[in-house]
């Protein structure tokens, strides 16, 4: 049975989970009956963050464009543009023991793609969740829902995996930005164009 989380909550995960290592975050999300005569694309994307919460290079996001980290432990498995269907919409698979020494924090969020030029915002969006799930048994540990309390929103960091005292812990963020994907990478230090 998966622990719920709520806005705000951290919890333990590899100290709860003794010897787990392989993980597959999912990303999932619904469109409210939108009438902009846009498609609605949401994206998950992925920043490895140092103990400064910035990332290092350009290598340290990881997108459907850079769908994977300099070492490969951390792997976006595709872009799913409609967010069609039930279950998890994106994917992020994570090899917990190969995460590089200088990776410290790894930030999980959603954006709309083009969302301020096509008048989207996380106000049109629900059902938006993250999961952690064991690679290796299948078995979902952790969720958090992320709940309504969006409106003019572009971006959401969803959640964060970060180390304490060598183990691996999950923080439910839930924190919204209004100037989409480029707000993000701002905030954790890089440029864009």
């Amino acid at each position: 049975m998966a622990i719920s989380l709520s806005k705000g909550q951290k919890i333990d995960l590899t100290k709860t989970n003794p010897g787990l290592t392989k993980i597959t975050v999912g990303l999932g999300w619904d469109t409210n009956k939108y009438d902009g005569g846009k498609d609605f694309d949401l994206d998950a994307s992925v920043f490895c963050l140092n103990a400064q919460g910035k990332a290092g290079s350009e290598s340290d996001f990881i997108f459907y464009n850079n769908p994977k980290n300099s070492n490969g432990s951390v792997v976006h498995t595709g872009d799913n543009r409609t967010g069609a269907g039930d279950g998890d919409d994106e994917q992020v698979s994570i090899d917990l023991s190969a995460v590089p020494a200088e990776t410290d924090k790894i930030a999980f969020c959603i954006t709309i793609y083009d969302g301020q030029e096509r008048s989207q915002n996380f106000g049109q969006v629900s059902n938006a969740f993250v999961r952690i799930v064991d690679e290796l048994s299948g078995t979902e540990l952790i969720r958090y829902d992320l709940g309504e309390d969006f409106s003019v929103e572009t971006a959401v960091i969803v959640g964060e995996l970060y180390r304490h005292s060598g183990e691996w812990k999950f923080s439910a963020i839930g924190s919204g930005f209004q100037d989409g994907l480029g707000g993000l990478a701002r905030n954790y230090g890089l440029a864009t164009n």
